[in-house]
């Protein structure tokens, strides 16, 4: 009987080690699987609006970028220029901001939309006019995309003085990947003469 009793232990003890063994080695395995790593793109936005605190919304619309597209690495100084395309008499207050995302370019652009229907943005048929908030797209990586809501890079940034100096001031030597142009040299050829200056809040 003794003799049974131990047999039965030194089994419960091999078992055991032997059950041990199996989840140390398990655990081995899932450590050296590949892990998946999510590539992060970099996304290029020019955010400016003239109606409101125009200080304040552009601090939120940062804010909402962060916290729905992903984490923000590069913010220019805040420009201000004259209605591009239109006129008013209220000056832009516009800044490019610049995001690390696992989100697709549609994806971007859906919640960006959302972001601006929730601080007041109102479209209007006429694409120039005034607004509390717009941001806009400017570039996904290096990637080249059309459809019939989006373009990448923005078709239109050549033209805009008011995007490329703050462009200029944080990734001046971006390279455009269908002009094959700095930021810099593309600025330097803009034909646009509306005065853009860095914005110097009233004390």
């Amino acid at each position: 009987m003794l003799i049974t009793n131990i047999f039965n232990l030194t089994d419960k003890i091999f078992n055991g080690a032997k059950f041990s063994m199996y989840i140390l080695l398990a655990r081995i395995s899932l450590l050296l699987l590949p892990i998946k790593i999510e590539k992060m793109s970099k996304v290029i936005f020019l955010i400016g609006g003239n109606l409101g605190d125009r200080v304040k919304i552009l601090k939120d619309s940062i804010n909402y970028l962060e916290s729905e597209i992903g984490e923000i690495s590069q913010v220019s100084s805040i420009f201000e220029t004259e209605p591009w395309g239109f006129t008013h008499e209220l000056n832009f207050l516009n800044q490019v901001v610049v995001a690390e995302t696992d989100l697709s370019p549609v994806q971007v652009l859906d919640r960006t939309q959302s972001i601006e229907q929730r601080m007041g943005r109102i479209r209007k048929k006429n694409r120039y006019s005034e607004r509390t908030i717009d941001i806009d797209i400017l570039f996904y990586d290096k990637q080249i995309f059309q459809s019939d809501r989006l373009e990448l890079p923005h078709p239109r940034l050549q033209e805009r003085m008011f995007a490329l100096m703050p462009l200029n001031e944080i990734v001046s030597d971006l390279v455009h990947p269908v002009f094959n142009k700095t930021i810099g040299q593309i600025m330097d050829e803009c034909d646009d003469k509306l005065e853009v200056k860095r914005f110097v809040p009233e004390t």
